[in-house]
């Protein structure tokens, strides 16, 4: 195999890169620590960004989410390989059974802790903002819950909401992430604090538009989930952009909402929780992701049978003191919380 490395993006990358400003089809929200080689990285990283998070948190179920994060598994460093001809991801046994003609041209990839936890995405702490939400909404806890991140992006909030007894699932089309958390331990039973036992399962494809999707997904969720995933600019841009810069759900849209209804238990939620940077400014590129809107109109919500509880909420505040505690304003590249940084979500329930 050849030993040219392609550079994995580590959580690690610059605030115009994290707030979308570089291109990606869903850019995350915060680049999680510095990247500098003397700064703590991985786990470490994490249990200091949750010491800083949880006097924010106003729920208790999610203070037990955030301090989690100093008791999640360490990871050792991992190498993937990538086809660049094919732009294929294989893990490290996949790779060693291709043709020899396929082996050599491959290039290879470490990931390691930091990597495992934040992919590309950011720091999974990063949701604690979003949990308090649906706690804010009649979500008292998550244990014995069913739950599906849409769009889930990194492994490592998945881990700790199973860690507080949830069965968590995530979903995603991203390939890199399946062969990223391939490995046995990377799923199945979780074992959380104070004796908890939970589930994680990670699905790749397009759900609900793909029939193994659907069976794997499964029903009876108590909350569906989406962060930074089912944005308005993503579906509906205002100007034309690349197609890598759109989300393609694979069906109609109201199909995708009535799939978010019958994966539902009655009394179940949806929220849609968007970060996003400010609109690129006149003569700019257009940043589509900057419009974090729900894709769907009340009116689809309504016609697919949900309850609209918050539709387009603003929720700045709150998210830029998350976003002071994780030091999305420090670095190399400290961003300006005040003027390129936005929330916004969207709540709605099955009735019972």
């Amino acid at each position: 195999m050849q030993r040219r490395a392609v550079t994995l993006v580590l959580g690690l990358i610059g605030f115009a890169c994290a707030t979308g400003l570089a291109q990606s089809t869903r850019p995350a929200i915060g680049g999680g620590s510095s990247a500098k080689p003397d700064r703590p990285r991985g786990t470490q990283a994490l249990a200091l960004e949750a010491a800083a998070v949880e006097p924010l948190v106003e729920s208790p179920w999610v203070k037990e989410f955030v301090r989690g994060a100093a008791h999640l598994p360490k990871v050792e460093t991992r190498t993937l390989y990538r086809d660049p001809k094919t732009r294929d991801w294989y893990t490290s046994t996949e790779a060693e059974t291709l043709p020899p003609d396929q082996r050599q041209r491959l290039d290879d990839a470490t990931a390691d802790e930091q990597f495992y936890y934040y992919t590309k995405y950011g720091s999974p702490l990063a949701y604690a903002r979003a949990l308090d939400v649906l706690a804010r909404y009649g979500v008292d806890d998550v244990r014995g819950r069913r739950i599906l991140d849409f769009g889930y992006g990194s492994i490592g909030q998945l881990r700790l909401l199973a860690t507080l007894g949830a069965d968590v699932v995530g979903v995603d089309t991203d390939p890199l992430l399946k062969k990223l958390y391939a490995e046995p331990e990377d799923m199945g039973i979780v074992l959380g604090t104070n004796g908890r036992h939970g589930r994680l399962t990670v699905l790749s494809g397009r759900w609900p538009a793909e029939a193994a999707m659907r069976l794997g997904v499964g029903r009876d969720y108590d909350v569906i989930l989406s962060k930074n995933t089912l944005k308005n600019g993503h579906l509906h841009p205002a100007e034309p952009v690349e197609e890598r810069m759109r989300l393609q759900l694979g069906c109609a849209e109201d199909e995708f909402v009535r799939a978010l209804f019958s994966a539902l238990k009655p009394g179940g939620r949806v929220l849609i929780y968007n970060i996003c940077p400010a609109p690129a400014p006149p003569g700019k590129p257009h940043i589509p992701w900057a419009d974090g809107r729900s894709p769907f109109s009340k009116e689809q919500w309504e016609a697919a049978g949900f309850k609209v509880v918050e539709f387009n909420r603003n929720d700045d505040a709150a998210v830029r003191k998350q976003a002071h505690a994780l030091g999305w304003d420090t670095g190399e590249r400290p961003m300006d919380l005040e003027n390129d940084l936005f929330a916004l979500y969207t709540l709605v329930e099955r009735p019972r």
